[in-house]
C-alpha cells in the first residue's frame, strides 16, 4: 500500500520522469515554432518593406485634404507609376523625386465640370490655362460634342477647321480618343454626347421635329457613343439647332443614355424670363428617363430677375429631397461668354450659318430682328437685352484681321467708332466676321452667384477651352474664367469671404464631380487611386485674370501631377502629356461583355 507524501514506487518514478521528458520536448517544439514563425514573419516584413520603401515620387510634409470634405491631416504621399501607393509617415522611404510640401495643401487634382477643350487639344495641347490652376481632368461636350461626325456636322465647323488647319479624321468617339491619345493631352478628358450633335448629324440645322425614323437614328447614335465611353447626353437649349428640340425628343435620347448609366446634362432652355419652367423641363427629363440631371453654369440672367437664385435652389433641393439626383456647376464670375451671333433670335439661324448671314443682309428680316431684340421674350434667351444692351456686351474673340482693333471693346464702343446704330453695327460685325466672333455678356449679379456657390451640390465648371499665353488658339480678350476659376473659388470665395470652408471647397471640385461622372479611382487622395494631385499654398492662391486683362496666370499652385507625372512646377509646364480618356460606365459594361 502506497503511503502519503513523495514516496513513489520505482515504476511510478519512471512514469513521472517520462512525462517530464514529454513536457520538455513539447515546450522546445512550441518555442522553436514561435521563433520560426517570427523569423518567417520578419522575413516577410523585411521583404514587404524593401518592396514599398522606394517610390517614383514622395510628396512630403503637406497638409492633406483628401477630397472627402474632412479636415486636413499631416502625411506623406508615395506615388508609384500612375497610382498613389502609400499615404502615411514615409520618413525612411526613398524616391526618384521628392516634393517638399511643407506648409502647403495637398489635394486631389481639380476637375473642371464643363470645359470646351475637345478641339483645342488637337491644335495646341499645352493647356497652361488649366494645368496652372490645378485642373487635371475636364468634362466637355455641351449640347454639341466631338462625336459623332458626318458631313452635316462638319459643314458649320468649316470656318474653324480652315482657320486652324484641323482635319477631322474620325466619325465616332473611339476615333476621337485614338486621335487624342496619339497627339497627347495634359488633361484627362471625358465627354458627353450632344443631343444637338446627333440631331445635326441626322437632320441638319432645320427647325423641325425629327420623323420616327430620324429619331431612331438619333437614338442609335447616342447608344453608339455611350458604348464608346460618353458620360451621358447633353443639351444646350438656347442655341440652334439644340433650341429646336422639344421635350419628348430629349426624353427619348436621355432614356438611351440611362440604359448605359449616363446622366443628362443641360444648358437649360432659359436662364432668364422662363428659367423656372426651363428647370421644370430638365427635372421632367430626369424623372421620365430615370437618370441624374446636371445643370450647366447655373445662374440668373437679367437685372430684372436678380435675386431669384434662392427660388431656383429651393426647387432643385426639393427635387433632390424627392429622390431625383440633380446637381449643378457654376463659374465664379458675373459675365457669360458665347458667340456674338448667339444674341440673335433663334429663327435667324434656322438652316445654318449661310442662311443666318443672308437674313442679316435682308432689310425686312433685319427690321424684325431689331424689334425682337428690343424686348424680353419667354420663348428664347435674349442675351443682348439681359446684358442691358450694347454697353453690356463685350467683343471677345475676332477672326477677321480688319476687325481685331475692336477686340475687347463693348458693342456700344464699336458702334460709336463705326458711327452706326448699335444693333446695325452688331449685325454688320457678325456678317464681316462670318458669325465667328465671341462675346462676353454681363448678365448676372454677385448675391445670386454666392448663394449658388455655397450649395453642397454645386461644383465648378469653367465653360472655357484650354489655352496658353501664345500660339494659335491664344485670344487676347478671353474670359478671365479660362485662367482663374479654381483659384478664385478657393482664394476669394473660400478663404477671403468664408463662403465655404476649404475642405468643403476642395470636395466640390474633386470628389463631387468624380462621383457625379462615375470617374473610377479619381477625385480622392487614396491608396490605389490615380495620382492626380495638386499642391497649393492656401495663403496665397488667387486669380489674377480680369475682364480687361484676362490672360494672366493665377498664383499659389506649386505642383500638379496627372496620372503620377509632374506636369507643372515652379510656375512652368514640364511638357509632359500624361492625360487620358475618361470613359463612362457604358463603355466599361461593353468591354466586360466582350
Amino acid at each position: 500500500m502506497r503511503s502519503s507524501g513523495n514516496n513513489f514506487t520505482a515504476k511510478e518514478r519512471e512514469g513521472v520522469r517520462a512525462m517530464r521528458r514529454m513536457m520538455v520536448t513539447a515546450a522546445v517544439i512550441f518555442v522553436t515554432g514561435i521563433v520560426a514563425v517570427g523569423i518567417r514573419t520578419s522575413a516577410r516584413q523585411d521583404a514587404a518593406a524593401s518592396s514599398v520603401d522606394s517610390y517614383d515620387v514622395i510628396i512630403r510634409g503637406g497638409h492633406i485634404l483628401d477630397g472627402t470634405g474632412n479636415p486636413w491631416y499631416a502625411a506623406d504621399i508615395g506615388i508609384r507609376g500612375d497610382k498613389i501607393a502609400a499615404i502615411g509617415k514615409l520618413d525612411n522611404a526613398t524616391a526618384k523625386q521628392t516634393i517638399d510640401a511643407t506648409g502647403k495643401i495637398v489635394a486631389p487634382g481639380f476637375i473642371d465640370m464643363l470645359g470646351q477643350s475637345e478641339s483645342s487639344l488637337l491644335i495646341d495641347n499645352r493647356s497652361l490655362s488649366k494645368i496652372s490652376q490645378g485642373i487635371t481632368s475636364e468634362i466637355t461636350g455641351e449640347g454639341g460634342s466631338i462625336a459623332p461626325q458626318d458631313e452635316k456636322t462638319l459643314a458649320p465647323m468649316k470656318p474653324m477647321l480652315d482657320q486652324f488647319h484641323l482635319t477631322v479624321d474620325w466619325t465616332d468617339l473611339n476615333g476621337y480618343f485614338d486621335r487624342l491619345e496619339k497627339s497627347g493631352t495634359p488633361l484627362n478628358l471625358g465627354t458627353y454626347v450632344g443631343a444637338a450633335q446627333v440631331r445635326e448629324a441626322v437632320i441638319g440645322d432645320d427647325d423641325r421635329a425629327p420623323t420616327a425614323d430620324e429619331l431612331k437614328q438619333m437614338e442609335a447614335l447616342v447608344a453608339q457613343e455611350m458604348q464608346q465611353g460618353a458620360l451621358g447626353v447633353s443639351t444646350a437649349l438656347i442655341y440652334p439647332p439644340g433650341h429646336y428640340a422639344k421635350t419628348d425628343e430629349l426624353i427619348a435620347l436621355a432614356k438611351v443614355a440611362s440604359l448605359y448609366g449616363g446622366i443628362y446634362a443641360t444648358h437649360m432652355r432659359s436662364e432668364g424670363q422662363t428659367e423656372m419652367q426651363a428647370l421644370d423641363e430638365a427635372l421632367e427629363i430626369g424623372r421620365e428617363a430615370n437618370l441624374p440631371v446636371e445643370i450647366f453654369h447655373l445662374k440668373v440672367s437679367g437685372k430684372s430677375r436678380w435675386g431669384s437664385m434662392p427660388k431656383l435652389v429651393a426647387k432643385i433641393q426639393a427635387a433632390r429631397d424627392s429622390g431625383l439626383n440633380v446637381a449643378a456647376s457654376m463659374y465664379p464670375y458675373l459675365a457669360g461668354a458665347t458667340a456674338l451671333a448667339s444674341c440673335l433670335p433663334p429663327w435667324v439661324a434656322d438652316g445654318g450659318t449661310e442662311k443666318l448671314l443672308a437674313r442679316l443682309h435682308d432689310p425686312t428680316d433685319r427690321r424684325r430682328i431689331k424689334a425682337e431684340m428690343a424686348a424680353d421674350h419667354p420663348g428664347w434667351e435674349n442675351l443682348y437685352f439681359d446684358s442691358g444692351g450694347a454697353t453690356g456686351v463685350m467683343i471677345s474673340g475676332v477672326v477677321n484681321p480688319d476687325l481685331k482693333k475692336y477686340d475687347g471693346d463693348t458693342v456700344a464702343q464699336m458702334a460709336a467708332a463705326e458711327k452706326k446704330d448699335p444693333l446695325d453695327a452688331l449685325f454688320d460685325f457678325v456678317i464681316a466676321d462670318n458669325a465667328q466672333t465671341g462675346a462676353l455678356y454681363f448678365i448676372a449679379n454677385e448675391q445670386d452667384l454666392q448663394y449658388g456657390l455655397k450649395q453642397r451640390w454645386t461644383s465648378i465648371g469653367l465653360d472655357a477651352n484650354e489655352t496658353s499665353l501664345d500660339g494659335p488658339i491664344f485670344e487676347p480678350h478671353n474670359h478671365p474664367r479660362a485662367w482663374g476659376s479654381m483659384p478664385r473659388f478657393l482664394g476669394h470665395y473660400s478663404r477671403d469671404l468664408h463662403l465655404v470652408p476649404l475642405p468643403e471647397a476642395i470636395r466640390k471640385i474633386t470628389s463631387l464631380p468624380a462621383e457625379r461622372e462615375h470617374l473610377q479611382k479619381r477625385g480622392l487622395l487614396k491608396e490605389g487611386f490615380f495620382a492626380d494631385v495638386t499642391v497649393f499654398d492656401p495663403k496665397t492662391i488667387i486669380d489674377k485674370a480680369t475682364y480687361k486683362d484676362p490672360n494672366q496666370m493665377s498664383v499659389g499652385v506649386d505642383y500638379v501631377f496627372v496620372n503620377g507625372q509632374l506636369e507643372f512646377a515652379d510656375g512652368k509646364l514640364t511638357g509632359v502629356t500624361a492625360g487620358r480618356a475618361l470613359r463612362g460606365p457604358g463603355w466599361q459594361k461593353t468591354e466586360e461583355g466582350q
